[in-house]
């Protein structure tokens, strides 16, 4: 039935569509940076924190790996986020010469907040909207999601 409504509809050039998206998408990435300043910590450190949350066990390399930056710049980052409380350096358990990273409750805690004001910003904003806008929103998260998805690769 959605698929119908849009045989009719010529869909954009993708650098046309890009050329729309990126400084929307952009925009929106930086309001909600904004939303942690407060806390202390800025939007890559919490970048960091929701990986290390993620990818439960992993070492400075590969957290390095993942953010695409060189091991001696994300030393310099983990030392940033020990040094206020946020993460712990633990040995692994299975390979004792190795050092995991791990979340403190204050890390936690972090987190958790800045979910909560994130989500109340966004929320905010999109009752703004009409339902059918909402609609619209939510209809696009499924091929934005994929667009990152096939990022990765």
């Amino acid at each position: 039935m959605v698929n119908d409504i849009y045989e009719d509809v010529k869909a954009p050039a993708p650098t046309q569509l890009a050329d729309r998206l990126r400084p929307v998408l952009l925009k929106l990435a930086r309001e909600l940076r904004h939303e942690v300043h407060e806390l202390g910590v800025t939007g890559g450190q919490v970048g960091l924190l929701v990986q290390i949350r993620k990818h439960d066990g992993i070492g400075a390399r590969d957290l390095a790996k993942l953010e695409r930056v060189s091991p001696a710049a994300m030393s310099g980052y983990i030392d940033r986020l020990e040094k206020a409380g946020l993460v712990t350096r633990v040995r692994d358990e299975s390979d004792r010469r190795r050092q995991v990273l791990a979340l403190t409750q204050q890390g936690d805690e972090v987190l958790r907040i800045v979910r909560s004001r994130r989500t109340a910003w966004l929320a905010t904003r999109l009752k703004r909207l009409s339902p059918q806008d909402r609609v619209a929103v939510a209809q696009a998260i499924e091929p934005l999601l994929r667009l990152l998805d096939e990022g990765a690769e």
